[in-house]
């Protein structure tokens, strides 16, 4: 099948787990391949393919590996997804591995890029939770000049596309640390609110080590000497590296206030403890004046003080109410009622 008559619409039939394959010639895509014809469409000088796969089967991969000569190690890793995200070179080829991260109901669900960048190709594999790279491949053939970078172009897209995807996780987790924030200012936190602060915390920190790694990744592509990556592109990994950074200190920062608010909230929930210990304290110390008294007075002795004085009755009830109304305003003074 040459480019002029896949161009001209005759169809290609698509492998399970081949989401698009593409061969681009000055930035524009001249033909739609199968996997078996990728070989020989990478060996045609300015050519490069371009293959996008969603969690392919071992076969398929060792496809592929035939037509790129892929190394053994690198597809292995291809295919057992849980990845730390990280860049290794074989021979003149990159084999790279990004986290990706989406939210799923309340949580975040984390996902694997890896990505083959040779001569000629790049091949991205993805796992698990992962936006598709269909807007990647529009944005770059929507701008020929660009895609005619080559295949370090399409790598700067790519990386930058799953950097940019951390925003939006980060920015609803905000929103909830903010609300959460306020709230637990105003008052005590529920036990479920607790349960829901540590899954946050949990989460950013699952987020940290996903993203973390992947400064070493972009800044060993803006300074190292390695293949496939011209100098001319350098300044655009090193963009990536910077808002990878930027995602790391917003998922610091978050983690930082969620532990601030988790202390509030004990700071809170032990002052409100002991304010009820003083009111408990202050009120059993006010009862206690006229039980004594009381007690005293029920011990039955026939010799006791006042027992036969006319006004003895209203003396100790008076001499209850000063005590106790003295008791009151003092502890109302300190702040205790």
């Amino acid at each position: 099948m040459d480019a002029a008559s896949t161009a001209a619409g005759t169809t290609v039939h698509v492998a399970e787990g081949v989401v698009a394959a593409g061969v681009y010639v000055d930035g524009r895509r001249v033909a739609n391949i199968a996997i078996e014809e990728a070989a020989s469409w990478r060996s045609k000088p300015g050519h490069v393919v371009w293959i996008g796969l969603h969690e392919p089967d071992m076969a398929l991969l060792s496809s592929v590996q035939r037509q790129f000569e892929l190394h053994d190690l690198a597809i292995e890793d291809a295919d057992h997804a849980h990845q730390r995200p990280k860049i290794e070179q074989y021979g003149d080829a990159l084999f790279i591995v990004a986290r990706t991260a989406q939210l799923a109901g309340e949580g975040i669900a984390f996902g694997e890029t890896h990505l083959f960048v040779g001569e000629g190709y790049i091949v991205s594999v993805r796992h698990g939770a992962s936006t598709s790279y269909t807007p990647v491949r529009e944005r770059c053939e929507s701008c020929p000049r660009a895609l005619a970078r080559g295949e370090d172009y399409i790598l700067y897209a790519i990386l930058d596309f799953i950097v940019d995807n951390y925003s939006p996780v980060l920015e609803t987790i905000h929103a909830e640390v903010e609300a959460m924030e306020a709230h637990v200012l105003a008052s005590a936190m529920t036990r479920a609110e607790i349960e829901r602060l540590y899954s946050l915390r949990r989460d950013l920190l699952r987020l940290r080590n996903a993203v973390g790694p992947l400064v070493e990744v972009c800044r060993k592509l803006e300074h190292d000497n390695l293949p496939m990556v011209r100098p001319a592109m350098q300044p655009q990994f090193r963009d990536v590296t910077d808002h990878v950074r930027t995602i790391q200190e917003q998922i610091d920062s978050l983690r930082e206030v969620l532990a601030f608010a988790f202390e509030a909230s004990l700071l809170i929930g032990q002052a409100q403890e002991t304010a009820v210990s003083k009111k408990l304290a202050s009120w059993l110390a006010i009862i206690a004046v006229p039980t004594a008294i009381a007690g005293i007075y029920g011990m039955n002795f026939k010799h006791m003080p006042e027992l036969d004085w006319e006004y003895g009755y209203f003396a100790v009830i008076g001499s209850i109410l000063i005590v106790c109304a003295a008791l009151f305003w003092r502890f109302r003074r300190v702040g205790w009622l």
